[in-house]
């Protein structure tokens, strides 16, 4: 072992590799000197030594000048659902030891979900920890006010502890809805709703623990503060976003996806590819307004920003890599299922903290309208109930996106190469380089055109049974969708006039392909 070094042989290297400069500043001097230098700056600090410093408040304006990322606990895996009882053990033991006794589970999910395996190895996994739950298998798909509010009187009146949701974006965001207002006891659906439907106030509390298992590769709702409904009698979707109302944990599980049928498992993708190429091109965050005068009212959709970027990014070459190979092979292709999981959870970190915009903004009339419709003019979906009018979720996103992004197109052209790039593929991605910027919006609506007919998406509005005659009502349920619509590049937010305008151009170009 050799001997310990001496002070004046440490005081010798130091000052050797003083010669090669300052890590911090890549100047030349004394290493003894570092905790002291300042070159001339006033308030510079050397090393970790801190100082204090007046930097003066924000930029001037309105637009805001940070953003926040939240996102769930996530695990991935096939056979992780088997954990959840432990992981609900282990939250009731936080609990102070004379709650644990009440703890009391509440399982959300909908009438198909509930007959599938899925059901039986959560409920094996809590009966094994000894744990006391109740289901609520009367979630809707694309959930009502009413919807909600009855899983609301149900969780309230069962006095559920903890909160468990097994299913696609509908029960999830169902058992969000039922945490929240469980919460907050004395309040109206309306008090939390996104304003101006709502009153749209921030949720100052801590929510119940809330798992939830996706059984579909879609609405990413298992890590976002985002729960969508349907209010019929103001024929458009609206809901409600906090980050508060994030799940405590999401377990995604490719074993749940497995008996997804083809039709729903296109459906939940087109969501994934469109909550990725929205957050992408979303006004950036330091462009948003208005700038929140307490962090707390900074909203979960903030604008596109460096951090969501990189997951929206990914998961949109990861969706229009893998979806058509669902679309081919359904069950067999778990290499496709396992990494549209994937890119279902890393969408919903990106859009989670970025936003979408008007492709979502127009789905929820469309998908909304057309339940109130006579019958025969009514749009059922392959592989849902023949009783219930349904334009599913990631249909009606995509039937207005050709449209959208030839219109957003000239607010960043090089987002919109990009993107372009990842639609042509690796073969043909330098193509994206011979068109001028004037025409990008063009290219690019082509070949999300041509991406939707290989997974067969109705191509246009007519094809679910709008015409010209629906355009007015389209643009008017569109409008209210502020939380949205203010992330929409170009669009002119603050002339109503020439907004309606400009929407109905994106609807009478939505018609047909």
């Amino acid at each position: 072992m050799p001997p310990p070094s001496t002070r004046a042989s440490v005081l010798r290297l130091l000052n050797l590799t003083s010669n090669q400069g300052c890590r911090g500043c890549g100047r030349t001097h004394s290493a003894l000197d570092h905790h002291s230098h300042g070159h001339g700056h006033k308030g510079v600090r050397g090393m970790a030594t801190p100082v204090e410093k007046a930097t003066g408040g924000p930029p001037p304006g309105n637009t805001d000048y940070a953003f926040e990322m939240a996102a769930s606990t996530l695990r991935f895996g096939p056979h992780a659902t088997r954990e959840v009882g432990m992981d609900l053990s282990n939250m009731i033991k936080q609990l102070p030891a004379m709650d644990r006794s009440n703890a009391k589970i509440g399982i959300f999910t909908d009438p198909n979900v509930v007959k599938l395996p899925v059901m039986e190895v959560v409920e094996e996994s809590l009966m094994r920890e000894g744990l006391n739950w109740v289901v609520w298998e009367n979630c809707s798909v694309e959930p009502t006010d009413k919807s909600w509010q009855e899983a609301i009187d149900f969780a309230r009146s069962s006095h559920i502890t903890h909160f468990l949701a097994v299913g696609g974006g509908s029960s999830m965001d169902t058992a969000k809805a039922a945490n929240l207002f469980t919460n907050y006891p004395e309040s109206d659906l309306y008090e939390f709703i996104n304003a101006p439907i709502g009153k749209g106030k921030p949720i100052e509390k801590k929510l119940s623990p809330l798992i939830a298992i996706p059984t579909t590769a879609g609405t990413g709702s298992e890590t976002t503060g985002t729960a969508i409904l349907d209010i019929p009698s103001r024929q458009f979707k609206t809901g409600v976003a906090s980050r508060a109302l994030k799940p405590t944990l999401g377990i995604v599980d490719l074993n749940n996806t497995a008996t997804c049928p083809k039709e729903v498992a296109i459906a939940a993708g087109l969501d994934v590819l469109f909550h990725s190429l929205e957050s992408w091109t979303a006004v950036p965050y330091n462009e948003r307004t208005p700038r929140p005068a307490n962090p707390i009212n900074r909203p979960a959709y903030q604008g596109s920003n460096p951090i969501s970027d990189i997951f929206s990014r990914w998961a949109l070459e990861t969706t229009i890599k893998y979806l058509p190979r669902i679309a081919k092979d359904p069950y067999g292709d778990e290499e496709a299922r396992a990494q549209m999981l994937l890119a279902a959870s890393t969408a919903g970190i990106g859009f989670g903290n970025a936003g979408v915009h008007m492709c979502h903004a127009f789905s929820y009339p469309i998908s909304s309208l057309n339940k109130g419709r006579p019958t025969n003019l009514q749009y059922h979906h392959p592989s849902y109930s023949p009783k219930i009018p349904l334009i599913p979720h990631g249909v009606a996103v995509s039937l207005t996106a050709p449209a959208v992004f030839e219109f957003t197109a000239p607010s960043s052209p090089k987002r919109h190469r990009e993107a372009l790039e990842v639609f042509l593929g690796k073969e043909r991605s330098h193509e994206a380089g011979n068109v001028i910027d004037e025409d990008l919006g063009k290219a690019l609506s082509e070949e999300i055109k041509k991406f939707l007919d290989l997974v067969e998406v109705p191509r246009g509005l007519e094809k679910v049974g709008y015409g010209s005659g629906d355009i007015t009502k389209l643009v008017e349920g569109c409008l209210p969708q502020r939380r949205v619509l203010d992330l929409a590049p170009l669009l002119a937010k603050d002339d109503l006039a020439l907004e309606k305008e400009q929407l109905a151009g994106i609807v009478e170009g939505s018609l047909r392909w």
